[in-house]
């Protein structure tokens, strides 16, 4: 059977707002038939925060503590709850809705991408499975998370090692395009990640914080031997190939698409009416 040929971009390590840029862009061009379907790997250089897209930041955030360990900022164009990235791959995946092998369910469609994910931890020698609540209460909790931190519990179809989460991803549907981006934790710095969001006190902040360390897991806290973050590109490179059934070329950028993303860059990412509208 022959594979269908994707294109893949690894940006390395950027500003928050440049890796968003880069995400908006690819969605648009490929909504405009000008690039194939995309798997991207990108890192975070300052280490920032990012809170989806309905998230409240003046209310959730705690800006003093995000200043005073050199952060950055940036609100993603995905839902979902705050992510600290610094020691993870992060990856995007940008394709069709109307893509013969993507479900029309949002649901659906994170069990299909995220088969790539799910393939680079099993590349790695990790035991990974799909989360799915089981009962109704289970269910219900998603939809009204007790947590600005998006590792305090996994979603439908997200990824757990031995019942604890071990990649995070948030997905958008925009101009027929599906965009689904996440983090694949490498290590967690749990005090710096609680800092980072106003509580209602100092005790449940602690009650929080104890919880959390049931419920997500890093790849280096489950392996003997750590993980480079090299060895997370290839094994995740891999993954996706083998998970979505695609054979990964390139993508080069050129200088008419570089001075796009900057535009993108400067005009949403950049821009406090972005990241503070809500």
């Amino acid at each position: 059977m022959t594979k269908e040929t994707w294109v893949f971009l690894d940006t390395g390590n950027q500003s928050a707002a440049y890796n968003m840029a880069v995400d908006e862009a690819l969605l648009d061009w490929h909504s405009q038939g000008e690039i194939p379907p995309v798997v991207r790997f990108y890192g975070w250089e300052p280490a920032a925060l990012s809170i989806g897209y309905f998230q409240k930041a003046d209310k959730e955030v705690n800006f003093e503590a995000l200043k005073e360990h050199g952060l950055g900022f940036v609100r993603r164009p995905t839902g979902g709850r705050g992510v600290l990235h610094e020691h993870e791959l992060t990856y995007s995946v940008i394709v069709s809705e109307e893509h013969p092998d993507m479900p029309a369910g949002v649901t659906e469609a994170y069990r299909v991408i995220s088969e790539g994910v799910l393939q680079g931890f099993r590349a790695l020698g990790l035991d990974a499975e799909f989360a799915v609540p089981r009962t109704e209460e289970e269910k219900a909790s998603l939809k009204n998370p007790r947590s600005s931190v998006c590792f305090d519990a996994p979603s439908w179809y997200e990824l757990v090692v031995e019942g604890r989460k071990v990649a995070g991803s948030a997905q958008t549907r925009q101009k027929g395009v599906i965009l689904q981006h996440g983090s694949i934790l490498l290590d967690i710095d749990e005090d710096k990640l609680f800092s980072l969001f106003h509580y209602s006190s100092g005790r449940v902040k602690d009650r929080m914080k104890r919880a959390f360390k049931d419920k997500a897991v890093a790849i280096n806290a489950l392996r003997s031997e750590r993980v480079t973050l090299n060895e997370a590109r290839s094994a995740f490179k891999k993954g996706f190939e083998e998970g979505l059934n695609i054979h990964l070329e390139p993508l080069i950028l050129t200088e008419e698409q570089k001075r796009q993303i900057d535009k993108i860059q400067y005009e949403r990412y950049e821009s406090d009416d972005w990241n503070f509208r809500r």
